[in-house]
């Protein structure tokens, strides 16, 4: 199946670089969300970074232009999904939430249009299993910040048709990414793997083996990683790992997941990382400045 419209549902940190990388790539897409103040900030972070992409030269005035004309706003849900043949779901990452979601899009969309969210944890199949099409149900884990990063996690669920995963890796290769194709597992690989190096640095931290920077510093240095397992926590956003750990742990029911006090703690004082609203992250709770780190 050829996928030409886009229907992204939800226009925040990843709905927005989503909608941005599939208009890139020559699609026409639709973005959703409850408000329009929320489309409009999705759709002014998008405008932001293509300002930015020009001065930097890696595209042209006429190219934005063009990125931007293939997207169009809405807060109309119908709208949004009745003709796409393809459908992102990038709400929060609350199984209730999006369970209750895709139930309300039965009616709403073409029959042969296949649907995927981005969870980096929750379960493909008993999301797909309140649908009417689990054969036409995806997971397609974009990662943050989406137009920089060339991983794409593709899930397939227990139901999940082989031409639909075929459709998805066309997809991702489309978009000039590298997909990465995995079973609907808690966690998944990339989750499992991420936040297993954060809570062996969380331990590292609370037994003074070294400083979040030096951890951090530390990662880069003798892994080659590109951030340090704080630097990331930050970025993604102490509430998504926490959200992380919490399904890990409930899902597994193995206490090796259990959230570390301190990343409870922080999340409970508004300390969400470096989303808006936030008062930041770890770096800026001890007070340390990223600059070499």
């Amino acid at each position: 199946m050829e996928l030409n419209i886009v229907a992204v549902l939800g226009a925040g940190t990843m709905g927005h670089g989503i909608a941005q990388i599939c208009a890139q790539a020559g699609l026409d897409v639709r973005l959703y969300d409850l408000k329009d103040e929320f489309v409009q900030a999705g759709l002014d972070r998008i405008n932001n970074f293509l300002k930015k992409s020009i001065e930097r030269k890696k595209i042209t005035a006429n190219e934005s232009v063009e990125v931007l004309g293939r997207i169009k706003g809405t807060t109309q849900l119908a709208e949004a999904v009745q003709s796409a043949d393809l459908i992102i779901e990038a709400i929060p990452e609350d199984m209730r939430l999006k369970k209750e979601f895709f139930m309300g899009l039965i009616g709403k969309c073409k029959g042969n249009s296949i649907w995927a969210s981005n969870t980096s944890t929750l379960s493909i199949t008993e999301m797909a299993s309140v649908t009417d099409r689990p054969d036409k149900f995806i997971g397609l884990h974009f990662f943050n910040p989406v137009q920089l990063m060339k991983p794409i996690e593709i899930i397939k669920g227990i139901l999940t048709a082989d031409e639909t995963v075929k459709a998805a890796e066309a997809l991702t290769l489309k978009l000039q990414k590298t997909p990465i194709l995995v079973k609907d597992s808690p966690g998944f690989a990339s989750t499992r793997l991420g936040v297993a190096l954060f809570l062996e640095a969380s331990k590292m931290l609370e037994e003074g083996v070294a400083s979040i920077k030096d951890i951090d510093v530390g990662a880069k240095l003798f892994y080659g990683h590109k951030m340090g397992p704080f630097e990331t926590c930050d970025l993604v956003g102490l509430d998504a790992r926490l959200n992380n750990l919490n399904s890990l742990l409930e899902s597994t029911g193995n206490p090796k997941w259990s959230p570390p006090l301190l990343l409870r703690q922080l999340v409970a004082s508004s300390y969400l990382g470096t989303k808006p609203g936030s008062k930041g992250g770890y770096y800026a709770y001890f007070g340390i400045d990223k600059e070499g780190a």
